[in-house]
C-alpha cells in the first residue's frame, strides 16, 4: 500500500460558510492513479472542519443556522476574553464536528451517495484561505 499527499486552499467566507470541495478531492485522487483505499481529508487550522452533506442552498443554510443555535457568534467566551480575537465560537464549533474525514476510494471513486458532497467550514470569523491536506492509502 503506498501513500500520496497534496495541500490544497479554498477560499471561504467566515462564520461557518460551506464550500463544497468534492471536485477537488476527486481531482486529486485522479493524480494519485490509486482505484482502492482511503482518502482522509484534514483541514489545516484549529477553527475549519471537513464533513458531507447535500450542498444545496438551503441545508447549507439550515446547518449555518444550527451551528448558529449551538455556539452563537455573539457569546461572550473566556478564549474571546483572553486573545481578544472574539473567535472562541468559531473553535468550539469546529472542536464539536471534528476536525476531518476519511472516505473509502473504491474503482478510483471517492464512496459517495448520490446527494453526499465533501465539504469545508470556515467557523472562524472572518474570511480565511483555508489550508486542507488530502492524503490517500492506496494502490
Amino acid at each position: 500500500m503506498d501513500i500520496h499527499s497534496e495541500e490544497i486552499t479554498v477560499e471561504a467566507e467566515g462564520f461557518s460558510d460551506i464550500q463544497n470541495i468534492t471536485d477537488e478531492v476527486r481531482s486529486f485522487v485522479r493524480k494519485s492513479g490509486y482505484s482502492e483505499g482511503l482518502i482522509h481529508i484534514f483541514p489545516i487550522g484549529s477553527t475549519a472542519s471537513v464533513s458531507t452533506i447535500e450542498f444545496e442552498p438551503a441545508l447549507v443554510q439550515d446547518m449555518r443556522d444550527k451551528l448558529e443555535e449551538f455556539a452563537p457568534k455573539d457569546q461572550a467566551t473566556r478564549h474571546g476574553q483572553t486573545w481578544g480575537d472574539d473567535n472562541g465560537f468559531s473553535h468550539m464549533r469546529a472542536t464539536m464536528m471534528g476536525p476531518g474525514i476519511t472516505v473509502p476510494l473504491h474503482d478510483s471513486e471517492p464512496v459517495l451517495g448520490t446527494w453526499q458532497q465533501i465539504v469545508i467550514i470556515n467557523h472562524d470569523n472572518h474570511p480565511r484561505q483555508r489550508r486542507i491536506f488530502l492524503q490517500v492509502m492506496g494502490e
